[in-house]
């Protein structure tokens, strides 16, 4: 099905014009610092916060990244990241909950570093763009149009940290096909195809690297909490061809993905599905922190 959206003419590109028309029709519809950065103040007995920049754009909107007060230097690094799409609200809060109520479990064996809110303009504006009408989550590339993506490039350069283990945490949400797949296609002036959203929780591994076992584990630890998508009728999610039950595979750094920004042995992209009604809000978070705490087992297992 294609459909018109109400910016720009069809098959044309946008142009500043087009940008501005669609960022003046953007507003906040939720507060970072008092739903995510208040909880990311709690955190101090077990991480130190550290500021890695500070968005161009919007009120107040400084990034942070939690990184462990129990650092070692022996121990392995892991890297959870989160809230690349501001909208995907469990990604941000599953990094959270983590740091909340289980990283402790984990302490002894890992070093983590956590960015729990990689795109805040996004988050309150719920958007998965950021306000230029760029997509943070193509753009993890030096020079990047997206201050979001720099930052996070930036902040890892100085850390200077090789990563064992990388999660980013996703959704995939059904406005993905009646808002953000529609808009995409009007601003590069293309075709506007609807695809299926899968039903159920998902995985993406990186096509180079794709470790099926790590992969296996942590939908084995999520379907403990949450239904895990089936493939379509053409043997895909999300128009890719799937390489296991609930995982398919993208070629991370060559999109410029979050999940391709280190070299990191074991690396996924988890994809909650919010709008399923056998889901709600906490059972997200919920699906989200399983997937953490399963990689991480896996890990500990070897």
């Amino acid at each position: 099905m294609s459909s018109h959206y109400p910016i720009g003419i069809p098959g044309q590109k946008w142009n500043d014009a087009e940008k501005s028309q669609w960022l003046n029709q953007q507003q906040k519809k939720r507060d970072y610092n008092q739903l995510v950065v208040s909880q990311i103040n709690q955190l101090t007995d077990a991480f130190d916060i550290e500021s890695y920049g500070q968005l161009p754009y919007g009120d107040d909107l400084t990034l942070f990244a939690l990184r462990s007060k129990s650092w070692q230097q022996d121990k392995p690094c892991v890297l959870i990241t989160g809230g690349v799409h501001g909208y995907e609200t469990s990604g941000v809060m599953g990094a959270l909950a983590f740091a909340k109520n289980d990283v402790k479990d984990f302490a002894d064996a890992f070093n983590f570093v956590i960015l729990p809110c990689i795109s805040p303009w996004g988050f309150e504006t719920i958007n998965r763009w950021n306000s230029y009408a760029v997509d943070p989550n193509r753009s993890f590339f030096n020079g990047s149009p997206a201050p979001e993506s720099q930052a996070v490039l930036n902040y890892l350069s100085k850390l200077n940290c090789d990563f064992l283990m990388h999660i980013d945490l996703h959704e995939t949400t059904d406005t993905d096909n009646s808002e953000f797949r529609p808009a995409l296609a009007a601003r590069d002036g293309a075709q506007h195809t609807n695809w299926n959203i899968p039903d159920g929780f998902y995985l993406v591994g990186d096509s180079k690297r794709p470790q099926a076992a790590f992969q296996k584990a942590i939908i084995e630890s999520v379907e403990q909490v949450t239904h895990i998508a089936p493939a379509d009728e053409n043997g895909e999610l999300i128009g890719v061809a799937i390489s296991q039950f609930g995982v398919c595979n993208y070629d991370c750094k060559g999109l410029s993905l979050c999940a391709g920004i280190t070299d990191a042995t074991y690396v996924t992209t988890t994809e909650v599905y919010p709008d399923s009604p056998k889901a709600d809000e906490q059972n997200c978070i919920d699906a989200q922190v399983a997937a953490i705490r399963g990689g991480l087992n896996y890990l500990k297992a070897l």
